[in-house]
């Protein structure tokens, strides 16, 4: 009979020391790994975010940014770690659902890898051009593709990333093929697109806004059913003649395994942190829309993303592009 007795004692214990860890999370720095460059929309929007988590956390948000693979380096680095809480992502539609069918042996798996937190923010995407480029809407864009398709480069912020997806749906949408460059995030992109180096970017809006508005380069549609509140006068893809959707989101994962109390602890920070009106206002100045109340649970994002990752199998694979 002793031998259940000191067996069940046991249980108690862990389940109190559990509960204890649980209820003093966090008691230091928590990491946010962002797996794109210094300076790209997603880091922009994941320090505004970390910021205000800090802050309702008690806790320092601590940025780390781990580029590479079109984001999967970072990712990896979070599916590797400790599943305590500290080490977190700021996923993205194309770290966490594109690259699953695009890569032929993506480093993870997004749907057991993973712990979902919370789903954050949608962000639409823009075609914009290089400055000279003589075009000045979609279907002028279309023709002048169609016509030097051999000779035109397409830049992005890695392969695998929201910016090559976006395009990469652009191009099979208008039947073009046309030269891949892939960049270490969306800073030195623009920068070439700015100096002419490239012909265009399938670019989040939270960048292409700046340099449109300083007129550094051609907005030429914004590649949403709607038009975006931040730049009201950029005409849809659809109004212009051809339909074609391309977006990101930002999203909180752990990795597997993370105790249920630690999501919810995250969870709450993140939801009020989307929620604090100035936190609204700075993202809605980078055209990103917050997650609405259903949007804002664990178990909702991991139905998302889910989804999205049956939402761009098709139109991947329609593409032909896959990288090794």
């Amino acid at each position: 009979m002793k031998k259940p007795i000191i067996a069940a004692v046991f249980a108690s214990v862990l389940a109190l020391t559990g509960s204890a860890t649980a209820q003093n999370f966090p008691n230091h720095p928590v990491t946010m790994v962002i797996p794109f460059a210094a300076g790209g929309p997603q880091d922009t929007i994941g320090r505004i975010i970390g910021q205000r988590m800090g802050e309702l956390l008690g806790q320092t948000v601590v940025i780390e940014n781990v580029g590479g693979a079109g984001g999967m380096t970072g990712a990896k680095r979070v599916a590797d770690a400790k599943p305590d809480g500290y080490t977190m992502i700021l996923g993205s539609v194309g770290t966490h659902a594109q690259n699953q069918t695009l890569y032929k042996r993506p480093l993870y798996n997004v749907l057991t890898d993973f712990t979902p937190v919370a789903f954050l923010a949608e962000t639409p995407i823009a075609l914009i051009t290089r400055p000279d480029m003589p075009v000045n809407n979609f279907k002028e864009f279309i023709a002048y593709a169609k016509a030097n398709q051999t000779k035109m480069q397409f830049g992005s912020a890695g392969a695998g990333s929201a910016t090559h997806l976006g395009c990469v749906v652009l191009n099979s949408a208008m039947g073009v093929t046309i030269t891949h460059v892939p960049y270490k995030g969306t800073g030195p992109a623009m920068q070439d697109l700015i100096a002419g180096r490239i012909d265009y970017l399938c670019e989040i809006i939270a960048t292409g806004k700046p340099q449109i508005d300083g007129g550094k380069v051609k907005g030429i549609a914004i590649m949403t059913k709607d038009r975006s509140p931040v730049l009201p006068n950029l005409a849809t893809t659809g109004e212009q003649g051809l339909e074609v959707l391309a977006y990101t989101w930002s999203s909180l994962f752990l990795p597997k395994g993370a105790p249920a109390d630690v999501v919810a602890v995250l969870n709450k920070a993140a939801v009020g942190a989307i929620d604090t009106p100035a936190v609204q206002e700075r993202l809605a100045k980078l055209g990103a829309t917050v997650a609405k109340k259903d949007q804002q649970s664990a178990a909702w994002l991991g139905k998302f993303v889910e989804s999205e990752v049956k939402k761009w199998e098709a139109p991947i694979k329609a593409s032909g592009v896959q990288v090794e």
